[in-house]
């Protein structure tokens, strides 16, 4: 049993960092998106962990999209709105979490559609000037554990 924990605790630690993007103190986990598309657009969601000091989201690019854009999704006057979100705050020592019906990244002008099983690049730019490259799996539900949706409102995400 001993000789078998060595072995288990490496496997675990394999798939912790394959399922993680690391930049210096900058990480992301649980990054997905779901189908969509060619042309529309998609929502990706994620955690950003900050384990250094504060640091700001500024931008973001990926190969597959005209456009990436932080969005903000919330209640306005008993209606959900939605708005863009230049520059996103990461408190030192802290985490953001982009997830159905709040924070979101908008993948915008897909240049091809998104099916179950791609990977979907997707490169973080910070004030700080650290780059983090995530990789969107696409999947119909977000990983175990991830906050549950709410919709997506205000997008045609999917076009299903």
């Amino acid at each position: 049993m001993t000789r078998m924990l060595p072995v288990t605790l490496a496997a675990l630690s394999a798939a912790l960092l394959a399922s993680a993007a690391v930049a210096g103190p900058l990480a992301a986990k649980d990054a997905w998106t779901r189908p969509a598309a060619a042309g529309g657009t998609a929502a990706g969601y994620l955690t950003l962990v900050n384990r250094g000091g504060p640091d700001l989201l500024v931008g973001a690019d990926s190969p597959l999209a005209q456009r990436v854009e932080a969005h903000a999704s919330g209640m306005a006057g008993g209606m959900m709105q939605m708005s863009a979100e230049p520059a996103v705050p990461i408190p030192a020592g802290g985490e953001v979490v982009f997830a159905p019906g709040g924070r979101h990244l908008m993948l915008i002008g897909l240049k091809r559609a998104l099916r179950i099983g791609d990977h979907v690049p997707v490169t973080l730019r910070f004030r700080s000037g650290a780059r983090l490259a995530v990789d969107l799996a696409v999947r119909t539900t977000g990983p175990a554990g991830a906050p549950k949706s709410m919709g997506h409102m205000g997008h045609m995400e999917g076009m299903r």
